[in-house]
């Protein structure tokens, strides 16, 4: 793993230091954390909710960018954790950035699922906020 890439990446990605100090251990781990939010009912609201996905998206960004970047541990977690919220969310038509944004950041679908889609358990703010999204 390298792990001086990896911090690199996120320094000149404009993440704050803890979270490069973190490194990929912290951004797994972060995931892991949202995924279990989701599972019990997403407690916060919209822009929380996209904030988190931007997590996933940092880690995938990562994963392209350095080789090595998770360990064989960490890759096992973020695909335990991946199914985990597979399971916790539905799928959407339309991403929740919108759709100008994700064509502008060539997201889709399949490979971009968790700005496609939504929890299953929603609190109460994310599900108000979530109604346009169908």
């Amino acid at each position: 793993m390298t792990v001086a890439e990896t911090r690199e990446f996120l320094r000149a990605r404009g993440c704050p230091e803890p979270v490069v100090n973190a490194g990929a251990d912290g951004l797994v781990e972060e995931w892991d954390r949202v995924v279990t939010q989701v599972e019990q009912g997403y407690p916060l609201g919209l822009d929380d909710y996209l904030n988190d996905m931007d997590g996933r998206e940092l880690i995938a960004a990562v994963m392209g960018a350095v080789v090595r970047a998770l360990t064989p541990v960490q890759k096992r977690r973020l695909v335990a954790a991946d199914e985990r919220m597979r399971a916790a969310v539905q799928p959407l038509a339309h991403c929740l950035w919108g759709d100008r944004l994700a064509a502008a950041n060539g997201w889709d679908p399949v490979r971009n699922w968790w700005y496609f889609s939504r929890p299953t358990r929603p609190g109460p703010d994310l599900a108000q906020e979530l109604v346009r999204f169908k």
